[in-house]
């Protein structure tokens, strides 16, 4: 069974405009050749990832994680940081947030957020402003190393430094086609800008290793009710990161600003302050397990 993930990020949306030189006849004399505007039409890529920026005002302690308050100007935004947000200077050194730091925070545009004030946001990566000389990109990269607007190309060196998002070494081969936090100094001034830089993550290796270990889990613990496969709710919500507490009939799923209402023997569930149907109602299909819709773990907890 193959599980739902993100369309590519390389996806083609918007439209640019810039502008090209092209030669046009003068009314009042001989035709000659002058220079006027003209638009070109260029192709903007999907929108990635959500920016924050701002200084951090202040930091409340929660049950596994942390909650940053960042605003920049009139803008408020709350930061949601665990043990295993990726949080980094500007030159690649780890940093640990704290009041004062200016920081870019990067969240995946198609994460689930919950419409509230101040916005709540669970960053994939938060880069800390320092006094020393480093630039940070964070996008997605083609196979020939450039990113969505063909603005940067990648040259990795034997002296750049390659890890995934759990901090193991890689190899410049796993960078292509994936979404990249790229430390520099230097570029060039061509079309695309090159760089060799010092430090390359990949963002995507922590999920996609998550989605193979959920795949393994259903492919060995499933049932099949009314024609709809049934997985392990526990096993499953664990491994992706969310708290999971026993009520009576079910369970209560959350993580972040998330919060799944659990019902076995009813077709419909809690999100946050929402209701949602199922098309399968949960049910207890082996001791202490309860099982749910395949669907739910699709369009939901991933």
């Amino acid at each position: 069974m193959n599980m739902k993930k993100y369309a590519p990020a390389a996806a083609m949306t918007a439209l640019l405009f810039g502008s090209v030189v092209v030669p046009v006849a003068s009314a009042n004399e001989n035709p000659t050749k002058t220079e006027q505007n003209v638009p070109q039409i260029q192709i903007d890529p999907v929108h990635i990832f959500n920016n924050t920026h701002g200084t951090v005002e202040n930091i409340k302690n929660g049950e596994n994680i942390k909650f940053y308050t960042v605003k920049d100007g009139d803008q408020t935004n709350i930061l949601e940081i665990s043990k295993d947000t990726l949080v980094f200077g500007n030159t690649g050194k780890k940093a640990e947030l704290k009041k004062g730091d200016k920081i870019v925070a990067y969240t995946f545009a198609n994460k689930p957020q919950t419409l509230i004030y101040p916005p709540k946001f669970n960053p994939d990566v938060v880069i800390v402003e320092t006094e020393e000389a480093g630039l940070v990109e964070v996008d997605y990269f083609y196979e020939n190393l450039t990113n969505t607007y063909d603005i940067l190309k990648l040259n990795i060196s034997e002296k750049t430094e390659l890890l995934n998002a759990k901090g193991e070494k890689v190899t410049a081969k796993d960078l292509a086609e994936k979404h990249l936090v790229v430390f520099y100094t230097t570029s060039t001034e061509s079309v695309p800008a090159q760089t060799t830089p010092s430090k390359v993550i990949i963002l995507d290796d922590t999920e996609n290793t998550i989605a193979a270990e959920i795949e393994a889990i259903i492919a060995a613990d499933f049932y099949e009710v009314d024609r709809t496969k049934m997985v392990p709710l526990r096993l499953i919500a664990e491994k992706l990161g969310y708290k999971v507490e026993p009520i009576s009939k079910g369970a209560i799923l959350s993580k972040g600003n998330l919060t799944y209402t659990i019902t076995r023997g009813e077709k419909i569930f809690g999100f946050n302050k929402a209701l949602r149907p199922l098309p399968v109602a949960p049910v207890l299909l082996e001791a202490n397990k309860t099982y749910v819709p395949v669907e739910f773990v699709e369009e939901y907890l991933k």
